[in-house]
């Protein structure tokens, strides 16, 4: 047991590192890192027969490999905000956090930013441990509250598609004299129904498409698709703008006296909308922010942050959560360890073993990751006004193309572009990203109908 419990610490490590370099790489995903450890995880076993000696099956070292995907994904969800904050190149989780990130960017205050984020995604680990026991019974037995979901669930996504474009805020001026009055703003709520339904057409298109990799690797179409909606809009708008970028001051966040309690329900209510985004397919982590921010009411852009960041990190919590509840895989890093391990239903009071295990892998991983958010982001800071802005920017989206193609190959490249063309044009016309989840929403809809 206690060398076990040292081999799951030790696999932690090593996913923490690689959630480093994943979070830091934009475009590069945890779930391509699963994808290509569950195609080489049967090569992988016989390195580890020694263990064999100590009592330990090839179910031990699938359960290894696990914590080593999950630590991945919970390291990313701490670090991708340094790309998005010093590059605005987001994941499509992080992509609301783009503009207030960035804004204090332009205030010289990028590494507080990150410092927001990282207080977001840690404060969500520690909610989330105090909200996942109760939530076993809510949704589980006895409530059946996923059961009951299951049932209605067509009527919330179309719910949360009519809410997500009725508090839409953009403005959008056809004449100069409409200034004033509602039209702007119901313009505004038009073209985001234009951005929402035109990319849902693209899903339903793109889904129908069968991308082969080049060289082997295997990832969704969803990876060029997404990247495209929500990634290269943002870098090609900061070549457009070539901004100059200020000195960075080295500052942890300063709250005012009523500061730390509104921190606290920017948590909270990520938190909480984490757990509707692990349990509700088709919702992602941005759609989830803009209903938390929503049902908080108000905030600065420091809040926006850190809620963002706990919906982001709390969903990637309870992601695995919900796995050993419902039986359903919500990402592709959970597919990857329900293909892996022995996933039984949690029906008693204590969690599964393996759950456990994971459970310590969520803690470990997300205390690591925490710190290493803070230091990474610190050398960020104090280095940034001396690399060419510009030169990252083009790298970063050369980067991101030769990773869609390597993954995808030329389809994925051209679902990229495509997708590309559909994300400016929020960019645009200044109404939410958000809106491109249609891409997602519009064929589960339909799905469930």
């Amino acid at each position: 047991m206690l060398l076990f419990l040292l081999l799951v610490f030790v696999f932690c490590l090593l996913g923490v590192s690689a959630g480093v370099l994943t979070g830091l790489l934009p475009g590069f995903h945890v779930n391509n890192v699963a994808v290509i450890l569950l195609s080489v995880s049967s090569g992988i076993a016989p390195f580890f027969r020694f263990l064999s000696g100590y009592g330990f099956s090839s179910e031990t070292v699938f359960t290894l490999i696990s914590v080593f995907i999950l630590s991945c994904s919970i390291s990313h969800t701490f670090l991708d905000c340094i790309p998005s904050t010093f590059l605005g190149a987001p994941d499509p989780d992080t992509a609301l956090s783009v503009l207030p990130a960035h804004s204090l960017l332009m205030e010289g205050r990028g590494y507080e930013a990150v410092s927001l984020s990282a207080i977001g995604s840690y404060g969500a680990i520690l909610f989330c441990f105090i909200l996942f026991f109760p939530l076993r019974f809510v949704i589980g037995t006895p409530l059946e509250g996923y059961n009951l979901l299951k049932k209605i669930m067509v009527f919330v996504l179309i719910a949360v598609s009519i809410l997500m474009i009725a508090t839409e805020k953009g403005r959008i001026i056809v004449h100069k004299k409409e200034k004033k009055g509602l039209f702007p703003s119901i313009m505004g709520m038009l073209f985001a129904v234009f951005v929402f339904f035109l990319s849902g057409v693209f899903g339903l298109i793109i889904f129908n498409i069968d991308a082969t990799s080049p060289v082997g690797l295997s990832s969704s179409i969803l990876f060029p698709a997404l990247a495209g909606l929500f990634g290269m809009p943002t870098l090609i708008a900061s070549l457009k703008s070539k901004p100059v970028i200020p000195r960075q001051n080295i500052s942890e966040p300063v709250f005012d006296k009523f500061g730390k309690k509104p921190s606290f329900l920017s948590i909270v209510s990520g938190s909480v909308m984490g757990v509707l985004v692990s349990i509700v397919p088709g919702i992602t982590s941005a759609v989830g922010t803009v209903l938390a921010m929503n049902v908080r009411g108000e905030s600065d852009k420091k809040q926006t942050i850190i809620t963002l960041s706990a919906v982001n990190t709390a969903c990637a919590f309870f992601i695995v959560i919900v796995m050993f509840i419902i039986l359903r895989a919500r990402s592709g890093a959970a597919l990857a360890m329900m293909n892996l391990i022995t996933v039984s239903e949690w029906k008693d009071v204590s969690p599964p073993q393996v759950l456990f295990y994971l459970l310590i892998a969520i803690l470990f991983a997300g205390f690591l990751s925490y710190f290493l958010t803070l230091k990474i982001g610190k050398s960020f800071a104090k280095s940034f006004d001396k690399i060419p802005y510009l030169l990252m920017i083009k790298s970063t989206i050369l980067l991101v193309t030769l990773l869609v193609f390597l993954f995808t190959g030329f389809i994925g490249v051209l679902v990229l572009s495509i997708a590309t063309f559909i994300g400016l044009l929020p960019v645009e016309w200044g109404i939410r990203r958000s809106h491109c989840m249609g891409v997602l929403l519009i064929p589960v809809i339909l799905y469930f109908l």
